[in-house]
């Protein structure tokens, strides 16, 4: 990002020059990193967009036709709860929420129980925010594909870290953050549409191409992407996917699920703690969670005063899960353990728990008794 900044300092597409050309190689570099985490076979297909609620935004808007019926969930985020609801309040879509259960999973059977003859779309998130509980996207894109609907994926909780779904059973359009797994800046994402999906642009303007023409380009990456691009974003991307894809997301995976998996069990022996979603191991290491007596807000300042601990609080942008959830009153707690974290990390977050109960440290049981093995990216 530094390099992009300090030595490019050019916008990618806007010229002709030995520094406009580099602009161009960063920006098309992470394209092409893009087109692999999405499982795109032609990065002309990856539009490179400022963050996953603007790509949400752009193919929800971009797709949608007035008196289409479009089924959504309520384990989904507001990035697309949002602007289908905003839809539906004007009379252009009519919406189905399909409800999840008291771990966040969305019933497959429940999504084709909602289906009209009048619905074209399915939007749902890959993994809910607030539990980690993973969903089974092949089934659920699996409903769209055989009644001829279009499928939105977001996959801002999972790309980085779970592998998405491609190819058949790959959703017709997926979104992923560049900030959170895939370990970019923020104001960076990935907004895949498959050939023959093709969204209106949500914003018009400058290309750097067919500049004669009034009227968006009709490619993909030049009709989403007007104006200039955010090329040291573009660059912190480009370098967290590179780095992601040298460790593996298996490897990641591996880690932060041990992590996490080690925080629920620690933080479930614990009286008055409920440890949110079933835990299963194959969503992303998002620990959930909630202490009797206190706040989440409460708990997560405590959190940080006791031991340094930074946790969200709250609904986490998504309100409706937490109405098949025991925290429709405050919301939860929640943590996300990423490739740096480590055992004692995890340790902290117990102890510090403990402590708001008034537990003693000598009553908690050390989830980790044998010595853990060090990533080879920490060594």
């Amino acid at each position: 990002m530094l390099h992009a900044l300090r030595d490019i300092g050019a916008a990618a597409g806007r010229g002709i020059h030995a520094d406009a050309r580099r602009a161009d190689a960063v920006r098309e570099g992470a394209r092409r990193g893009a087109a692999r985490i999405v499982g795109a076979a032609d990065p002309r297909r990856v539009a490179l967009v400022s963050g996953a609620t603007f790509g949400l935004n752009v193919a929800i808007h971009g797709l949608v036709e007035p008196g289409w019926h479009v089924v959504a969930t309520a384990a989904d985020h507001n990035a697309t709860l949002r602007p289908l609801k905003w839809l539906a309040d004007r009379g252009v879509i009519d919406l189905a929420v399909v409800p999840c259960d008291a771990s966040g999973l969305v019933d497959p059977d429940d999504v084709a129980r909602a289906w009209q003859p009048a619905t074209r779309l399915l939007v749902f998130s890959h993994a809910s925010n607030v539990t980690g509980t993973l969903q089974d996207a092949a089934a659920l894109v699996g409903i769209a594909r055989v009644r001829g609907a279009i499928s939105i994926l977001d996959a801002a909780q999972t790309a980085g870290v779970v592998p998405l779904p491609s190819g058949d059973g790959g959703a017709d359009v997926v979104v992923a953050a560049g900030h959170k797994w895939l370990q970019g800046p923020e104001g960076v994402a990935i907004l895949f549409a498959r050939e023959g999906i093709e969204p209106r642009p949500l914003v018009q303007g400058g290309t750097g191409s067919a500049s004669n023409d009034l009227r968006m380009p009709a490619d993909l990456v030049d009709r989403l992407e007007a104006g200039t691009p955010n090329l040291a974003a573009l660059a912190g991307l480009s370098a967290g996917i590179a780095w992601v894809e040298r460790q593996g997301i298996g490897a990641l995976a591996a880690h932060g699920l041990g992590l996490a998996s080690a925080c629920r069990s620690g933080l479930a022996a614990l009286p008055g703690v409920r440890v949110l979603g079933a835990g299963g191991g194959e969503g992303p290491p998002i620990v959930g969670f909630t202490v009797e007596g206190y706040d989440p807000a409460d708990t997560a300042v405590l959190l940080e005063q006791i031991a340094g601990v930074q946790a969200r609080a709250g609904r986490h942008c998504a309100g409706l899960i937490h109405r098949h959830l025991p925290t429709a009153a405050e919301g939860s707690v929640r943590l996300g353990f990423g490739p740096f974290n480590i055992p004692d990390d995890v340790r902290a977050v117990i102890a510090a728990v403990a402590a708001i109960l008034g537990i003693p440290d000598t009553d908690t049981v050390d989830p980790f008794p044998s010595p853990t093995q060090v990533p080879r990216w920490q060594e």
